[in-house]
């Protein structure tokens, strides 16, 4: 009885002050600045952009499958489902979405945008499964991007707790998907504080298991050896002056910026204080981002041209190609076609401007990078997949980027959308 008597007013405590924080829409916040205050495992569409263009509500621009897009012409019989996260849905206006340039490039056609902010390819799946009968694509496309290894990973979304698959091992140790752990809707315990702060003092927990990236590396001595390269000559692959236009670019021109302030261009670093600063900081942990993924983070913008590969970057290949082998076997079985499209900048993915390996020997370890390495990943994420569509914008000279997000601007979303009409067009005749 004095037990009760004291646990009773603790836990009546703890679900009032739950209840009062949600009332009031304070939410437990782990960390600032976090997206996941948003609470929502199966949000379609984000208002994000809304702030942008006048009457146009991001949210009300449903296509009748929940996700942002033109309604399909049912008098249409030709239908293709594009798949993605924000750079289907994107910011721009809804004439001005991908869905849309293909769509103009093609006869008589449906193209039905399956995407929203922050999908990873396990929410791309799920969406795709509930929908796909009703549609009876002709073509099932998916617009793929290199965060989707780590979002098919990660049980976060930028806005709550997502579905997400695992990898399990047979008795021969060959890899299996199991999951999703959960299905689209509101998951009600994020809401508490406790809840979240126990999970997320379970996951500091793991981390604390956790092996580093400079466990798999080879020993090496110094960097003064002939076979390593210096600093300077690494990274000026990347942190150059083509990159740091990019960069000021769109970080000193929001025209209507959401959620931060664009950066003073008045006050924007010079060239060589922005490459002294990124100099600094390679191959040194980032803390915060190493908090919120509870998982090694290193700044390294070479990370997909690694030859060495950390046992968790190998699941995070495995998982996404098993899920994506999902998605083309659900398409054919429903009588479609499944394709994937990578559109990408080189100077992201392919820095180097030769085929040569790269070693770089840092805290008595062995870094090695090469163009080759991208590829290989590429390979490994896309085994078994009958139809990938890889566009390079290397020959694309007009303005890659959006200014308010950092994402394709429109002129390159009609390149892409005319490169790949093309293709399929071939395919259909």
């Amino acid at each position: 009885m004095k037990k009760l008597l004291i646990i009773f007013p603790i836990v009546f405590t703890i679900i009032v002050s739950d209840i009062f924080a949600n009332l009031i829409k304070i939410r437990p916040l782990l960390w600032k600045n976090s997206y996941y205050s948003y609470l929502n495992i199966g949000w379609y569409t984000w208002n994000g952009a809304d702030h942008l263009y006048e009457n146009e509500i991001h949210k009300e621009q449903t296509n009748g499958f929940l996700t942002r897009g033109k309604k399909p012409d049912k008098k249409i019989k030709n239908n293709i489902i594009l798949l993605g996260d924000s750079a289907v849905e994107t910011s721009h206006g809804l004439n001005e979405m991908p869905e849309n340039y293909l769509r103009n490039n093609l006869n008589n056609t449906n193209v039905i945008s399956f995407a929203s902010w922050g999908w990873a390819t396990d929410q791309q799946y799920i969406h795709l499964k509930k929908y796909i009968h009703e549609i009876k694509p002709n073509h099932v496309i998916l617009w793929f991007s290199m965060n989707d290894l780590m979002e098919n990973y990660s049980k976060q979304g930028f806005l709550g707790l997502k579905p997400t698959f695992s990898l399990k091992k047979d008795k021969n140790y060959n890899y299996y998907l199991s999951g999703p752990n959960r299905m689209p809707g509101k998951n009600y315990f994020e809401y508490s504080y406790f809840y979240r702060a126990i999970n997320k003092l379970i996951e500091r927990l793991k981390f604390k298991n956790y092996r580093s990236y400079f466990d798999y590396l080879k020993s090496c001595e110094n960097n003064n050896s002939s076979d390593y390269v210096n600093k300077e000559e690494l990274l000026n692959n990347y942190y150059n002056k083509k990159m740091y236009e990019r960069r000021k670019l769109i970080t000193t021109h929001f025209e209507k910026p959401y959620g931060r302030k664009s950066a003073d261009i008045n006050t924007y670093p010079d060239f060589e204080e922005w490459k002294k600063k990124n100099y600094s900081s390679f191959l040194i942990q980032d803390e915060k981002k190493t908090k919120i993924y509870n998982e090694e983070w290193l700044e390294d913008p070479f990370i997909y041209n690694r030859l060495v590969i950390s046992d968790n970057d190998k699941e995070k290949e495995i998982l996404t190609n098993k899920i994506l082998l999902k998605i083309q076997d659900l398409t054919i079985k429903n009588q479609a076609s499944f394709h994937i499209i990578f559109p990408y900048l080189p100077e992201y993915y392919q820095p180097f401007n030769d085929n040569k390996v790269y070693r770089y020997c840092f805290k008595t370890r062995e870094f090695e990078y090469s163009n080759e390495a991208f590829y290989q990943k590429i390979n490994r994420t896309f085994k078994n997949i009958n139809n990938v569509l890889i566009i390079n914008l290397k020959e694309f000279r007009l303005r890659n980027h959006d200014l308010f997000d950092g994402h394709f601007s429109n002129e390159a979303n009609k390149f892409v959308m005319k490169e790949f009409s093309e293709y399929i067009t071939k395919l259909d005749d």
